[in-house]
């Protein structure tokens, strides 16, 4: 078995163009930041964006875009553009002046200045890191979600998107895999169903996304020995040995908690925001091990007072 590396990655989502910094929490070997990082995709708020994510002590930064973020977009940009009333171009001043000319947002994370920060954008893929700490880190990212709307990076859910998915350390996505922390505010399940089927079949050791405001939390996973031919959350998961680590609903009081109950959230809310991160843990494992955790870490939402940015402690391999 190779040399082990304990590896701290702060991990974000659904900024949305908030004033943010991450400053005060310490050092992190790896930052991920799984999409929306605007609001309405002005190049203000993916200026504001880096300047949350330059606040983060960490030597590399890993970020993803979500539906909001139109504008690295460019055929939806395009498509927005061309269904105003009147059409407009990217030359009008309105347009340039907030929006930039295509590309410009994108050429915001690669300039110079946000490379020396430690930030990478990534596209759909897989990309392979080596870190500070002296671990190799694999990741596989995609900022897809499904979607009939005019928004960035997304697919007919009818149509399904396809997820090749290999062996990684990291599965970075935008949107969250079906029944897993995708329980919207409507009540309604809004996660990808091939998606989790990816993420059963190549077991990463942690998956994390956002795009569910609600969903916010983490668990760990276990899965069951022998997988259907299309896992589902109902059948690949092994729930006796499964844990919920943290969500909302852990955190929240309701008219229902006993007043113990009521001290208890109170008092895990309280150290919660001490420490300001929630942390999860993956476990050390063989190579045989059939673990992933999962983490929502929108940060805005129903309860973003109770929404901080979550801390993932894995092992990586020594590079």
């Amino acid at each position: 078995m190779d040399s082990q590396i304990r590896t701290r990655i702060l991990v974000i989502s659904d900024t949305h163009g908030g004033k943010v910094s991450y400053n005060h929490l310490g050092h992190f070997d790896v930052a991920v930041h799984s999409g929306d990082l605007t609001e309405g995709s002005y190049l203000a708020e993916f200026e504001q964006a880096i300047k949350t994510l330059k606040s983060i002590q960490a030597p590399l930064k890993l970020v993803i875009a979500g539906n909001h973020d139109f504008t690295l977009d460019t055929a939806i940009f395009k498509k927005k553009l061309a269904s105003a009333i009147p059409p407009l171009g990217e030359a009008d001043t309105a347009v340039k002046k907030q929006y930039g000319l295509f590309g410009e947002a994108r050429a915001l994370f690669e300039s110079e200045s946000a490379k020396a920060a430690g930030i990478r954008f990534l596209d759909e893929g897989v990309h392979d890191f080596v870190l500070k700490n002296g671990a190799k880190l694999s990741v596989f990212a995609s900022p897809y979600t499904p979607g009939v709307d005019e928004w960035a990076f997304q697919y007919n859910p009818q149509a399904g998107h396809r997820w090749e998915i290999p062996k990684v350390d990291l599965a970075i996505t935008h949107g969250p895999p079906q029944g897993v922390f995708d329980l919207a505010e409507s009540r309604k399940r809004i996660g990808c169903p091939l998606l989790f089927a990816a993420i059963a079949k190549a077991q990463p050791k942690a998956h994390l996304f956002g795009h569910v405001h609600a969903g916010w939390g983490a668990k760990r996973v276990v899965w069951q020995e022998h997988l259907e031919q299309e896992p589902s959350h109902w059948s690949a998961i092994n729930n006796d040995e499964s844990v919920l680590i943290a969500s909302l609903r852990n955190l929240r009081e309701s008219k229902f908690d006993t007043p113990a109950g009521v001290e208890e959230k109170q008092e895990r809310v309280r150290k919660l925001m001490q420490v300001g991160y929630c942390t999860a843990e993956v476990s050390s494992r063989t190579e045989t091990a059939r673990e992933t955790v999962f983490v929502n870490a929108a940060v805005r939402g129903p309860s973003e007072h109770l929404q901080v940015p979550w801390c993932v402690e894995l092992d990586l391999s020594k590079s």
